[in-house]
């Protein structure tokens, strides 16, 4: 696909080249046949002298290194030139019988002047062709314009697409919570321009989300209270609409507590401190807090089964794999996958390796699977499938949606597929800090 500032940088070379090879061609045909008062008329004069001299004193003349001939010079005739010299001649004193030859292409014009009985009086005219080699001097002439045209094209091309780089670049550093940083207001006109209009919309975005994000917290906290008083009303139904109402009151409380933490996640974040952390130990953690809330989580090990110090608690790294990154937010991330693949994955079990410049972590579960066509859908907020159908089921909130926006602005990534045989993996792609003199 070609930009919009190589064909405008096209356009300004093109332009420029045909305009100067059209001056050049037209120089060329104008400089080819001088004008007569410039070039002829200083030659018509000097012949007109010569011949007065001859007729006045041939013996004088020739003394002098004046050329009589009995015959004109012989050559290649230039009958063209030979009339306008003759005009030329004419117009400023007595007509005279004249030609114009050429001996050899090396050698310059001849003119031969009859003078009658006296002879013929040859004089050397001054060549007024082009120099030699006329095209090769064309030739380096067009290519150093197009050399300069092209300089000229690119640098203008470059200042008239400046504002939709300058667009292109901060689209390109917007981060995964969203926020644009400050485009510097400097530069020309429309630079200041295009870089105020992108701070002022930066601005009213961020005002916007956060505006949202209040109102999705205090919708979160607003619900407790008429919760609460459900809750007090339930215990005087029977006991089996009571663990019914109870049911339905834990999945809402689910939902405002995921509701709260999103915002919490999405405005808070900027305070949370960032340090070195490793990825390795912070999965370990987790699954040993988790595995005492009863959870069935497994780290996979060198041999899959055991790794070198025979403890199935380290998981297998071949290396500490640091990173930068907020150690709360990250824990928050990663547990949220593990609780949800422990919890309806029947299980899971996790591994923990380093691809490259890059930390994979791989959660296994043994469930049954989400269908293909909902894969791309399982990380919207409140929504979780069972086989064969789409549904919200009790539990279900924003995890996996905390989670994802907490990997990507970390600048990782996560993706979602069923494993062959059943089940689930969850890859999680994280970028590790490499030593300085990696």
């Amino acid at each position: 696909m070609i930009s919009l500032r190589n064909r405008l940088g096209a356009l300004l070379l093109l332009a420029i080249v045909c305009v100067v090879a059209l001056a050049t061609l037209a120089a060329s045909v104008i400089l080819r046949n001088p004008l007569s008062e410039t070039v002829l008329r200083p030659m018509a004069q000097q012949i007109q002298l010569l011949a007065r001299l001859v007729e006045q004193n041939p013996q004088a003349a020739v003394a002098a290194g004046v050329q009589l001939q009995t015959s004109s010079a012989q050559g290649v005739p230039d009958p063209e030139l030979g009339l306008v010299l003759q005009r030329e001649v004419a117009a400023i004193g007595p007509a005279r019988a004249l030609s114009v030859v050429r001996a050899s292409p090396d050698t310059p014009l001849s003119v031969s002047v009859d003078l009658g009985p006296r002879g013929v009086l040859v004089v050397p005219l001054q060549d007024i062709r082009p120099p030699p080699g006329g095209w090769l001097v064309f030739v380096i002439w067009m290519i150093l314009i197009v050399a300069g045209a092209t300089c000229v094209s690119l640098v203008a091309a470059i200042r008239f697409t400046r504002p939709l780089q300058i667009i292109h670049d901060a689209v390109e550093r917007i981060g995964a919570d969203g926020d644009l940083p400050v485009i510097p207001e400097s530069g020309p006109l429309e630079m200041r321009m295009t870089a105020r209009s992108l701070n002022r919309l930066s601005t009213r975005l961020k005002a916007a989300t956060e505006s949202r994000m209040r109102l999705v917290a205090a919708a979160g906290h607003d619900l407790r209270t008429p919760m609460t008083r459900l809750r007090l009303r339930v215990e005087f139904l029977p006991e089996e609409e009571r663990r019914k109402w109870l049911s339905d009151l834990d999945e809402l409380s689910a939902i405002a507590d995921s509701a709260i933490k999103l915002v919490h996640e999405e405005v808070g974040h900027e305070q949370d401190p960032t340090c070195m952390v490793d990825l390795g130990d912070i999965v370990t953690t987790l699954r040993n807090e988790l595995v005492t809330l009863g959870l069935d989580i497994r780290l996979a090990s060198k041999t899959a089964t055991e790794n070198q110090t025979g403890d199935e608690r380290v998981p297998y790294a071949a290396e500490p794999l640091r990173m930068m990154a907020t150690p709360l937010a990250l824990k928050r991330a990663l547990r949220n996958l593990m609780v949800n693949a422990a919890t309806h994955g029947g299980g899971a079990e996790i591994v923990v390796r380093r691809f490259g410049t890059r930390a994979l972590v791989i959660i296994h579960d043994r469930g049954p699977g989400i269908p293909e066509s909902l894969l791309g859908q399982v990380f919207e907020p409140f929504f979780r499938v069972e086989p064969g159908r789409r549904r919200a089921l009790p539990g279900a909130g924003l995890g996996l949606a905390i989670s994802k926006e907490i990997i990507e602005r970390f600048g990782g990534s996560i993706s979602i597929a069923n494993r062959f045989g059943g089940g689930l993996t969850q890859s999680i792609r994280l970028p590790l800090t490499l030593p300085a003199d990696s």
